[in-house]
């Protein structure tokens, strides 16, 4: 049996992060999850998952900032980033930060695991 593809889900609501871990886990992937984006370099290298899903508010260092450090960075750069949030102009924000698509919230199940079965 092929390992388990790995999830990385970044957002400061704890609530979120549980729903996320519920369903990917019984959708049979590895996941992890963070309410900080800092030091996303080392979150994200430590773990090297296979998507990531970045939430836009999030505590001192924003998604979008967090997102245009990962792609900036030679080794992280090809795992997608795919952007969720509650904004309306979630798919510009998405863009501003080079995400490679986006989840608006509040989204089904059905949304969640389409978007990963599309890049994994």
């Amino acid at each position: 049996m092929s390992k388990a593809k790995k999830v990385f889900v970044f957002d400061d609501n704890v609530d979120i992060l549980d729903l996320c871990t519920i369903i990917l886990e019984d959708a049979g992937y590895e996941i992890k999850t963070s309410s900080t984006s800092n030091n996303i370099i080392e979150q994200v290298s430590s773990y090297v998952p296979d998507i990531i899903f970045m939430d836009n508010w999030l505590p001192d260092v924003g998604g979008i900032d967090a997102t245009k450090e990962l792609k900036a960075h030679a080794e992280l750069s090809h795992i997608p980033v795919i952007y969720f949030s509650a904004n309306n102009d979630v798919k510009s924000l998405a863009e501003q930060a080079g995400a490679d698509d986006y989840l608006s919230k509040p989204f089904d199940i059905e949304e969640l695991e389409k978007i990963i079965s599309k890049y994994l």
